[in-house]
């Protein structure tokens, strides 16, 4: 698989997961993420996909400062309900770096390790998402802005011509072209952009 060359500059994230640690699956429990692989986990790269890593990346940050966060030990509640709009998607990408999980997931060994229930929806929030820790009940609220950064209003009639059926090679090439340009902007012109996400 062939990724826009930019994804390789997005700053990646270490994290220590010790129930991959205690099962032997990485070396200390260090495991690190970069954009690619909230790319493969969600099957294509958008604004929302990118805006979900970027958010989560922040978060963590502030919540950890220089620690090494604990993937697994992070509790995570969103504002919106799991059918609304893009919340899906962007629990997907979260779930991923912090290891929260809804009933799906994984109930733990002998009450250590799970990650069950530790994804809420439809909670309330004073921002999109809140990130708790669960070793010191520090949290921190996130709210993603992507108005920040606009589309090229290209995208939008060029979109509608390829619903449309317009197959044309330009016209496909020219529209993912902008697409990820957009994304490029999102996760490095604005990593560090407090406007594109709000922390409280």
């Amino acid at each position: 698989m062939t990724f826009p060359d930019f994804f390789a500059q997005v700053p990646s994230i270490v994290l220590r997961d010790r129930l991959a640690e205690f099962l032997g699956a990485a070396a200390g429990g260090l495991i690190e993420y970069g954009y690619a692989d909230a790319v493969r986990l969600a099957g294509h790269s958008c604004p929302t996909v990118a805006g979900s890593y970027l958010l989560s990346h922040r978060a963590l940050r502030a919540l950890y400062g220089d620690e090494t966060p604990l993937r697994g030990e992070i509790a995570v509640d969103f504002r919106e309900t799991a059918a609304a709009g893009v919340s899906g998607v962007m629990a997907a990408v979260v779930g991923l770096l912090t290891g929260a999980a809804g009933a799906g997931g994984f109930k733990g060994l002998a009450g250590r390790f799970a990650r069950r229930d530790l994804l809420r929806f439809a909670q309330e929030l004073p921002g999109d998402i809140r990130f708790r820790r669960l070793d010191t009940g520090q949290s921190v609220t996130a709210t993603l802005q992507l108005a920040q950064v606009p589309a090229d209003p290209r995208l939008p009639p060029l979109l509608q011509r390829l619903l449309a059926g317009d197959d044309e090679p330009a016209t496909r090439e020219l529209f993912a072209s902008l697409w990820q340009e957009r994304v490029r902007r999102i996760l490095l012109d604005h990593f560090d952009d407090p406007r594109l996400v709000a922390l409280a």
